[in-house]
């Protein structure tokens, strides 16, 4: 029997597959605003580790590798260098396949890209808004961290611990400082898509959940 180091459980665990000798892998892969550092590397190599482990062990391994290709970093990053975000975002994406290449790392069975999967995630904040999880400020959405029980049972962290504003500006329109936007309104000359609450993008977080 393989066991693994559970972040939940805070110990090692039997490894348990909804189907026997199948294994699937989902990890972040690139937020494709510039290019690769020693960070995507170290992810690529230890996450393309295990699934070759696993495979030697004699599991069948699904593995799936997403792109982030719309944020605000990749935003601002093609508007510095003056070409448009698909342009930049191309670039960027060669870049980081050139990275995994030159490492062995193996390409994934499924990649998603986030621009594809907008229509999964606008319904994922659509059932979180309706269930009291989420709600609607001038055109953003935020997700409401109180409002969830098991919120930091992974990390272990304390919502009253936390400190709001350690990495991003808090907003005047979040009800509670720690809240975060699944949801963006549309800012002139950005990419957006249509949705219930206007035009607008999805925020960061709410996408590995999508795909």
């Amino acid at each position: 029997m393989l066991r693994l180091y559970s972040t939940l459980h805070r110990g090692m665990v039997d490894l348990e597959t909804r189907e026997p000798g199948k294994v699937g892998m989902y990890y972040c892969g690139a937020t494709v605003q510039g290019e690769p550092h020693i960070g995507h590397a170290f992810s690529g190599v230890v996450f393309d580790m295990i699934g070759r482990y696993l495979q030697w062990r004699g599991h069948e391994v699904t593995m799936v590798r997403n792109v982030t290709d719309i944020d605000d970093k990749i935003i601002a990053r093609a508007n510095e260098a003056g070409r448009p975000i698909p342009e930049h975002v191309a670039a960027m994406e060669e870049l980081f396949d050139e990275m995994y290449s030159t490492l062995g790392v193996l390409p994934p069975d499924v990649e998603p890209h986030a621009t594809d999967h907008v229509d999964d995630m606008r319904e994922m904040i659509f059932g979180l808004v309706a269930t009291g999880h989420a709600y609607e400020s001038e055109g953003d959405v935020y997700f409401s961290v109180r409002s969830d029980a098991d919120y930091g049972k992974l990390s272990g962290r304390n919502l009253d611990d936390m400190r709001a504003g350690a990495r991003v500006e808090v907003s005047g329109l979040k009800k509670d400082p720690l809240d975060f936007a699944l949801w963006k309104a549309a800012k002139p000359g950005e990419p957006s898509w249509d949705s219930t609450w206007g035009r607008g993008r999805p925020g960061w977080h709410i996408e590995c959940s999508a795909m």
